[in-house]
């Protein structure tokens, strides 16, 4: 698997204003990524490849400038990409259609001729972009199973009444889902991602871990030895500034 955490959008020592993609490049991108999910889900794929996708496509335009490519074309190509190296292929004509019918509600499915082979040999000329820019290297350590192993670690940590009554797995989630809006797949290791996002969700509906005062380091820490109260405050302030992102883009 590839480290993501030092790479040409900044690592996590970057300095907050050398972060990331420039404001209107950052809009872009969300966009593109709210459509890489959306077309995740109607194509029926799992949050994997779905993940995969989005840092496929984060990590090239990483490397090249977005104004010199389509990046619905890109993410296009991620999507197919992404199938076939998380072993879940998708056929391309699925992803036309369903890429057809998310710029064009009601739609019907596109028709076998000149324009359809068009996209299709476009989709599969921008993989090949892709793979060459990224050097072949498309296999990625993501969060996710770092965060499952941490949940069930501090469910069992907490008494049963404060993890009944708060949704902190389910929110854990939808942060973790929702950080790849942005480039922190990029910037971060996959273990300090997976404990920012749970310690946001923990904060967020204000549990405390028990005897977290007595104890000699954070629980955070417990999880991994290497990651530091700054780096969390680094991805929790990207988180925010997703989401004040969205709430400004229709």
């Amino acid at each position: 698997m590839e480290d993501l955490s030092q790479d040409s959008c900044g690592g996590e020592d970057a300095a907050p204003g050398a972060k990331g993609w420039p404001a209107p490049q950052a809009r872009v991108h969300f966009r593109v990524t709210r459509f890489i999910m959306e077309a995740g889900v109607k194509l029926g794929m799992q949050s994997i490849p779905v993940a995969t996708a989005c840092t496929i496509y984060h990590k090239f335009f990483c490397e090249t400038n977005v104004d010199a490519y389509d990046p619905y074309l890109v993410a296009m190509s991620s999507l197919y990409l992404a199938g076939k190296v998380e072993e879940q292929p998708l056929r391309t004509r699925d992803i036309i259609n369903v890429s057809n019918r998310y710029f064009h509600p009601g739609s019907e499915p596109l028709e076998l001729d000149s324009r359809f082979w068009v996209i299709r040999d476009s989709i599969v000329q921008c993989e090949l972009l892709v793979l060459r820019v990224l050097r072949f290297q498309v296999s990625f350590q993501h969060p996710h199973k770092y965060l499952l192993h941490y949940l069930i670690s501090l469910k069992n940590w907490l008494n049963r009444y404060s993890w009944q009554r708060t949704p902190i797995s389910v929110t854990a989630w939808a942060l973790l889902r929702d950080s790849y809006h942005g480039g922190l797949c990029l910037r971060f290791q996959a273990q300090h991602i997976a404990v920012a996002v749970l310690h946001l969700a923990l904060q967020v509906y204000g549990v405390e871990v028990p005897a977290e005062a007595e104890a000699e380091k954070p629980w955070w820490q417990v999880f991994s030895e290497d990651l530091t109260k700054p780096i969390i405050d680094n991805i929790v302030s990207d988180l925010i500034q997703i989401y004040t992102m969205d709430t400004e883009i229709p």
